[in-house]
């Protein structure tokens, strides 16, 4: 497939000067950018499908973390909102199982994709990871599963919706919960969302919606999928240099290998 024939390029002009200005200033303002349709019904199409005749492949794990994603500090107490455990479940299909003629792969690898994404993000270049399972992952989750409220060590997420939960396993976030970049934790703003007495916002997405997500000082969660049909999303994922590679210790985490 052709970028033309994966994005819908007549309304979402991404090499147009002024249309990457829009994205970015709206960007900056709200912390997400919800593109919906922005991929085309083929693409999304052949993507699921490639997804769904790989599904042996996926690794599948449920684990608990902290919403830091870091180990509990044992200076608190463990009900703590620094060493509060939540659930995640979820399979994942990595980069090393999506084909090489996939749509996402022509999507990811583009020049015009990659430097509207830098516009958007305020990057000057943007590069895959170096080893060979992080840059493109496909996530499953099936009924019951979801994803733990946390914080990203990333600056910010790429995503795009290939088939969407019947019912439940919407996005939810809190933003501006923290800064990140001042070491601050904010164990009161945590434990308000946490317990559920912070409103949140939510996010439900068709199949094809583009999304752009700063995760790292805004608190989220994708809660569990209540229908029978599988939420898949691809997740685009990005360096601002180059030779990055996750740890050994974090693709065992993630995937249950190194390679």
């Amino acid at each position: 497939m052709r970028l033309d024939q994966i994005v819908d390029l007549a309304n979402f002009p991404i090499s147009d000067p002024d249309f990457r200005t829009s994205c970015r200033k709206a960007f900056d303002v709200e912390g997400v950018l919800v593109m919906p349709g922005f991929a085309t019904k083929a693409a999304i199409n052949s993507v699921r499908d490639e997804g769904l005749a790989r599904r042996a492949d996926v690794y599948a794990k449920t684990e608990q973390h902290t919403v830091y994603l870091s180990r509990p500090d044992p200076a608190f107490a463990k009900d703590h909102p620094r060493n509060r455990l939540v659930t995640s479940s979820k399979g994942c299909l990595t980069d090393d199982r999506v084909p090489e003629t996939s749509a996402l792969r022509t999507l990811y690898d583009a020049p015009e994709f990659r430097d509207f994404l830098c516009a958007v993000l305020g990057e000057e270049e943007l590069f895959e990871y170096a080893d060979p399972l992080s840059s493109i992952n496909l996530h499953f989750a099936e009924k019951g599963q979801e994803l733990g409220w946390h914080f990203d060590n990333s600056s910010f997420s790429i995503t795009l919706m290939v088939q969407p939960p019947e019912q439940g396993g919407q996005f939810e976030y809190v933003t501006g919960v923290r800064d990140a970049d001042a070491g601050e934790m904010n164990f009161d703003a945590v434990e308000g969302i946490l317990d559920g007495q912070t409103p949140v916002q939510e996010l439900n997405v068709d199949a094809g919606t583009l999304v752009f997500f700063r995760g790292r000082n805004s608190m989220h969660r994708v809660a569990p999928n209540e229908g029978d049909r599988t939420r898949m999303l691809a997740v685009l994922a990005y360096n601002g240099q180059p030779g990055v590679a996750l740890s050994e210790e974090a693709r065992m985490t993630f995937y249950g290998r190194t390679g």
